[in-house]
């Protein structure tokens, strides 16, 4: 291999390290926050995964390249890696785009509490003031028809299955990449 081909190859495999683990682990991480309702690492988490996202696509220019110097860009494994991390990448866009419904489901739904909340202190003051028209007060507004917890569940079951898929991706393109190397 010449030099520029080391180079090429070094840049390909820091690209993958520096931007595929991170990601992943974002991903990972992201389920366990939807269902604590910590709103404020969910959107953390969410801008990581889409740097990220961005920074992988030096993965595949600097694969690609690669691919090209080494004249196997024509080989099925190379094609095959390549089309799997397209694959990956729109995967990975859908899942910012599940975190962002996530994040607006959970603001909502503390939204909700919050008016909750503040009913029931009205509520409370109503009652001390006339106990028959707090009656009619005191009953809870009832949650609505598309609940946004229900909606942030979702959220969460979705980015778990797809980053998991996008995982297995990222194990058999590492599988290709290494056993025909």
């Amino acid at each position: 291999m010449t030099f520029s081909q080391h180079l090429v190859l070094w840049v390909h495999v820091a690209f993958v390290i520096f931007t595929i683990g991170p990601v992943t682990l974002a991903i990972s991480s992201t389920p366990r926050y939807i269902r604590r309702h910590n709103v404020q690492v969910v959107r953390y988490l969410s801008r990581i995964t889409f740097v990220f996202v961005i920074g992988s696509l030096g993965v595949l220019i600097a694969g690609v390249a690669l691919g090209q110097m080494l004249n196997v860009a024509s080989k099925p494994w190379l094609i095959v890696s390549a089309t799997l991390f397209l694959v990956a990448i729109v995967l990975l866009v859908l899942i910012v785009r599940d975190q962002r419904r996530a994040i607006r489901a959970m603001e909502e739904t503390a939204e909700h509490a919050a008016a909750q909340a503040v009913a029931s202190v009205e509520t409370d003051a109503a009652v001390q003031e006339s106990e028959a028209s707090a009656a009619a007060e005191a009953e809870p507004a009832p949650a609505p028809a598309g609940a946004p917890h229900h909606l942030a569940t979702v959220e969460r079951g979705r980015i778990a299955m797809l980053g998991g898929v996008v995982s297995l991706i990222y194990l058999v393109i590492l599988v290709l990449m290494i056993w025909n190397s």
